[in-house]
């Protein structure tokens, strides 16, 4: 698989979470927003929500540093072995 191909699959992997977090933190929301929970009672929940999107900033954020550091030392912009392997460990941690 090439380089161009699992940065697809990583980025759409990455909005997929992000997408699925964020439906789910705003149903939360309107749970207490209805007072049908409470935030001693779901708060853990809604702490889970924003963490997994927090990984999902940070999962973006070293797939653009690796794509910089390969751009600024004008080198082929293939991942190594390791970074692919990298990357796909984010994405496992997140799911």
């Amino acid at each position: 698989m090439d380089k161009d191909k699992l940065i697809t699959e990583a980025l759409d992997n990455i909005r997929e979470d992000r997408k699925k977090t964020e439906k789910l933190l705003t149903e939360l929301q309107g749970e207490f927003a209805a007072g049908e929970a409470t935030h001693a009672r779901a708060g853990v929940v809604a702490a889970k929500y924003l963490e997994t999107l927090q990984r999902s900033n940070e999962q973006l954020v070293k797939i653009i540093a690796q794509i910089n550091k390969k751009k600024d030392q004008d080198e082929d912009l293939t991942l190594s072995s390791e970074e692919t392997e990298n990357i796909f460990e984010m994405i496992k941690d997140t799911a």
